[in-house]
């Protein structure tokens, strides 16, 4: 048939709404589709959970794209290879341990095969709330990035989850969200949250694996919201802990789920 707008409109709408609606209950909802994110995503789908993911920017793959300062080579140590050996991200040898990667084949295929294992990706969408029942969160509130950025009076819509988890990375947006506006403490050593300190690799990969936990009823923190979460440093650009923090989250929460 000859080339039709309204009809290649008709299928844009009919196939995004289709793929929309049947995210609106899922087992896990992932907010941030960085490394972290994607990895816990395509783990809890391999698993057969109903999983997506929710990102506000445009594009996907959070600080993995950029490398350190825009020279787009990953870093990771031997337990982060071992991630990406089975996703069939090519890695190199550099030397004492470290190998090297290309940024942009590590994000593009670890997005793909999130995908292909059957998480959903729904980029240029802001969590706005939660939803909350009896001091745990079991949702999100949703809204496009783009009337939040234009300051549009828009209502929202809600997505329900049995499990979140925050991957936003730095800004820990979920966890920001439920301290400004649920009213109750969080699991942290204040009850809100600490904030990331300053660069240390060494401590800071260790300890994205210590804080990969609950933070809040209901809602989990990876990656480097988790420690910005719970308060300890910033690792710059070695992606082995947020491989490694993909994973855990969703082993722990494919357990709960079991």
């Amino acid at each position: 048939m000859p080339l039709d707008e309204i009809f290649i409109s008709k299928a844009i709408l009919n196939r995004y709404f289709e793929k929309f609606s049947s995210c609106m209950e899922l087992d896990v909802a992932i907010v941030g589709a960085g490394p972290s994110g994607m990895l816990a995503a395509y783990r809890l789908a391999k698993a057969g959970r109903k999983v997506a993911i929710f990102e506000r920017k445009l594009s996907i793959g959070g600080g993995m794209w950029g490398g350190g300062m825009l020279f787009n080579e990953i870093v990771v140590q031997k337990e982060g290879k071992r991630i990406l050996d089975e996703l069939g991200i090519r890695t190199a040898d550099y030397e004492d341990g470290y190998y090297t990667a290309d940024a942009v084949e590590a994000v593009t295929t670890l997005c793909s095969r999130a995908c292909q294992a059957g998480a959903r990706v729904f980029n240029c969408i802001t969590v706005e709330d939660v939803m909350v029942r009896e001091n745990r969160v079991c949702g999100l509130v949703i809204n496009w990035t783009a009337v939040d950025m234009a300051g549009l009076h828009v209502d929202p819509l809600a997505i329900r989850a049995q499990y979140v988890v925050d991957a936003t990375g730095h800004a820990t947006e979920v966890m920001k969200v439920i301290e400004r506006k649920v009213g109750a403490n969080l699991l942290t050593e204040t009850g809100r949250v600490i904030g990331e300190k300053s660069m240390w690799a060494e401590v800071a990969e260790e300890n994205t694996l210590k804080n990969t936990k609950e933070a809040f009823p209901g809602v989990f923190v990876t990656g480097m919201a988790a420690n910005a979460t719970f308060g300890s440093y910033r690792m710059g650009p070695i992606f082995g802990g947020m491989l490694l923090s993909g994973e855990k989250v969703a082993a722990i929460i494919n357990e709960k789920l079991s």
